[in-house]
């Protein structure tokens, strides 16, 4: 068996007798998990405003559906193999999973991204989360945030709201949360 966080959250559950999870259960058996695994804990974690942005801007979909561009997504915004349609969750179960997924993301910025404030950490955690991580790698965005050209950077959050050749309400807006979130110092 292949071991994955969801599969101790799905113990650990069983155990609790099922009682709900608070956003500090999940953050502490993380951190438990981290421990346990030889895993430091300095990675850098997501901001509140950015979580939030994120929760936002992408709703929550207990069930399976398919997204705009065809993928099979649930939760908030979760994607993958582990996606099915007709999967169902709890709300509980959706923020471990939004946990489990951002994981990836903050170390794919942490790792890809150079110096950076909280606020422009939790701002490209939110943008690569939506656009994938290669997106990030690939764009004129890191390339100045790289540079230390934060004014030219921040500028670019606006060019990324289309799906296709449509320019999208809800992605116009997300990007200027995120270039909010970008240009904050915290």
């Amino acid at each position: 068996m292949t071991f994955t966080r969801a599969i101790v959250f799905d113990a650990v559950r069983r155990l609790r007798g099922g009682k709900e999870w608070t956003p500090s259960d999940i953050a502490t058996l993380d951190r438990a998990i981290d421990r346990a695994l030889g895993i430091a804990e300095t990675v850098r974690r997501i901001g509140p405003r950015g979580l939030a942005l994120i929760k936002q801007s992408e709703g929550l979909r207990l069930q399976a559906y398919k997204c705009p561009a065809g993928v099979p997504t649930i939760g908030y915004g979760s994607t993958g193999p582990h996606v099915k349609m007709g999967f169902t969750l709890t709300e509980t179960e959706a923020e471990a999973m939004l946990l489990e997924d951002l994981d990836r993301f903050e170390r794919g910025v942490a790792s890809t991204a150079g110096h950076m404030t909280p606020g422009q950490f939790s701002a490209l955690v939110s943008f690569s989360f939506n656009v994938g991580l290669k997106a990030l790698q690939d764009s004129t965005l890191l390339r100045l945030h790289n540079a230390g050209k934060y004014t030219e950077a921040v500028e670019q959050f606006a060019r990324w709201n289309r799906a296709g050749s449509k320019v999208l309400p809800g992605l116009t807006k997300r990007r200027a949360a995120e270039a909010k979130l970008y240009g904050a110092q915290s």
